[in-house]
C-alpha cells in the first residue's frame, strides 16, 4: 500500500532546490505522526472521563438516595452544552490553537474532577459534569483536532480523522470497569481525586506534541517558510470559506441534518440498551458484558469506515456505517424473550461495530466542502445539531418508554433517523457554490 501523503502535490512541486523527495517526506511525516498520536491520547484520556459518569450514577445513587432521573439530569445537560459551546471552542480554536485549547480543556477537567470529590448536592454534579467537564472535554475533542488534522493530512484526511475517533470505542470500553473497580476500591471521592492527579499529570506532556502542529505543514520543515513556496494554508486562505458564507448554503444545514439525525438515531438506544435487555429478563452482569463486547468493536468499525471514506467515496461510507446501525437496532426489535441470546449478540455487535463510525465521514466530509482557517468555527456550529440529538433521544427513549412501558417506538424512531441521515447525507455529494 502507498505511503498516506500529508502534503498537496502543489506543495511538493514546490521545494526548495537542494531538498530531496525523501528527505522532505521525513521531516514532514514525522510532525504529523506526533500530532496525531497527541490528538489520540488526549480524546482518549477526555473521552474515558467523560464516559465513566454512568459508574458514578449508581454511586450517586446508593450515597445520596437521588432517582434514575435526577441523577441523569447532568448527563442531559452535558449533551446539551456539548453541542452549543461547540462553536465558542471552534471560534477559540481558529485563534488560540490546539496546544492552548487543549490547556485551557485539560485545567477545565482538573478542576471539575477534584471540586466533583466533595459535592453534597445534586445542582453541584450538574454543574461540574454537565457544564465544567463537558467544556473542558470539548476542548480536547473532533473541534479542536479535526482542522489541524485536516492540515497535516490531505489525501488520508478520513483515516487520520477515524484514528482520534477511535479512541472514543476504547474509552468506553475500558473506563467503566476500571473507575468501578477503584470505586469498589477506595470510593467514589477519591477515585474523584485520582483521576484529577492522572488529567494534571498528563496534560502537559500532551500538550508538548502540539507545540508546532498548528502551523502549516511547509513551516514544519525548518520553521520558515520560502516566499516561493506556497504553503497549504496560504491554499486554503485564498479560497478559504466563512461561517457566514458556509450558512448560506443548503450543505451547511444538511450537515446539521446530518448531526442531529445521528445523534438522535445513536440515542434513542444506546442509553438504554442495558435496561431493555434487563426488561426482557436477562441478566444484569450477562448483558452488560455483551453489551461492553459490542461497544469494543467501536475500535475497528471507526478506523475501517473513516479510512474506507478516504477511498470508496465520504458517502459510501457513511450510508455502510448507517445500514450496520439500523440492522443492529432491527436485531433488538426481535428480542422478545431471555433466551435469545444470539439476537442479543447481533445487536450488540451491530450496533457497536458502527457506534461513532459515521462521525469521521461526516467531519472530514465537513473539511472537504468548507475548507478554511474558520472550519473549526464552522465544524463547531455544525456540531450543535450532535448536542441536540443527543440530548432528546436520550431524554425521549425514557418518556417513551414511561408512555408506552417498551422501548421498542424508540427502536423504531432509531430506525428512521438513521434513514433521514442516510438522504440528508446523499444530498451532499455534489460540492456548495458560493453565494455572494
Amino acid at each position: 500500500m502507498a505511503a498516506p501523503v500529508f502534503l498537496d502535490s502543489r506543495l511538493a512541486a514546490a521545494r526548495r532546490p537542494g531538498m530531496t523527495d525523501r528527505g522532505e517526506t521525513r521531516e514532514v511525516r514525522r510532525p504529523a505522526w506526533l500530532v496525531l498520536g497527541g490528538a489520540f491520547g488526549a480524546f482518549t484520556l477526555s473521552a474515558a472521563l467523560m464516559h465513566s459518569y454512568p459508574v458514578y450514577l449508581v454511586a450517586f445513587i446508593a450515597e445520596f438516595g437521588w432517582s434514575r432521573a435526577e441523577t441523569s439530569i447532568a448527563y442531559s445537560v452535558s449533551q446539551l452544552v456539548g453541542g452549543a459551546s461547540s462553536p465558542l471552542v471552534g471560534y477559540l480554536v481558529d485563534r488560540l490553537g490546539s496546544r492552548r485549547l487543549l490547556l485551557l480543556g485539560g485545567g477545565l477537567l482538573v478542576v471539575g474532577l477534584l471540586v466533583s470529590a466533595f459535592v453534597t448536592a445534586l445542582w453541584e454534579i450538574v454543574v461540574l459534569y454537565g457544564v465544567v467537564m463537558t467544556i473542558g472535554a470539548n476542548c480536547l475533542g473532533l473541534v479542536v483536532f479535526v482542522p489541524m488534522l485536516s492540515r497535516h493530512f490531505i489525501r488520508n484526511r478520513g483515516m487520520a480523522i477515524s484514528i482520534v475517533q477511535s479512541a472514543n470505542g476504547i474509552a468506553r470500553g475500558i473506563s467503566a470497569p476500571l473507575v468501578q473497580l477503584l470505586i469498589s476500591l477506595i470510593g467514589w471521592r477519591s477515585t474523584y481525586l485520582v483521576q484529577a492527579g492522572l488529567m494534571g499529570v498528563l496534560v502537559l506532556p500532551l500538550a508538548a506534541l502540539f507545540r508546532r502542529a498548528d502551523a502549516s505543514p511547509a513551516r514544519l520543515q525548518n520553521g520558515t517558510v520560502p516566499n516561493d513556496v506556497p504553503t497549504a494554508d496560504a491554499m486554503l486562505a485564498g479560497r478559504g470559506w466563512t461561517l457566514r458564507e458556509a450558512m448560506r448554503t443548503s450543505h451547511f444545514w444538511l450537515l446539521f441534518l446530518v448531526y442531529l439525525c445521528t445523534g438522535l438515531g445513536s440515542f434513542f438506544v444506546s442509553l438504554h440498551q442495558l435496561a431493555f435487555a434487563v426488561d426482557i429478563g436477562f441478566d444484569k452482569l450477562y448483558a452488560a458484558e455483551v453489551l461492553g463486547m459490542g461497544a469494543f468493536l467501536a475500535v475497528p468499525g471507526i478506523v475501517m469506515t473513516g479510512t474506507l471514506s478516504d477511498y470508496i467515496g465520504r458517502e459510501w461510507s457513511a450510508i455502510l456505517a448507517y445500514g450496520f446501525s439500523i440492522i443492529g437496532v432491527v436485531f433488538a426489535l426481535f428480542i422478545t424473550s431471555p433466551d435469545q441470546h444470539l439476537l442479543l449478540w447481533l445487536h450488540a455487535c451491530f450496533f457497536g461495530l458502527t457506534w461513532g463510525a459515521r462521525g469521521p465521514a461526516i467531519t472530514a466530509k465537513t473539511a472537504d466542502l468548507f475548507p478554511g482557517r474558520q472550519l473549526g468555527t464552522i465544524l463547531g456550529v455544525i456540531t450543535i445539531g450532535s448536542g441536540v440529538g443527543a440530548a432528546f433521544g436520550s431524554w425521549g427513549a425514557g418518556w417513551i418508554y414511561d408512555w408506552s412501558g417498551s422501548y421498542r417506538v424508540a427502536f423504531i424512531a432509531s430506525i428512521v433517523s438513521y434513514a433521514a441521515g442516510v438522504v440528508a447525507f446523499w444530498a451532499l455529494r455534489r460540492p456548495p457554490a458560493r453565494i455572494r
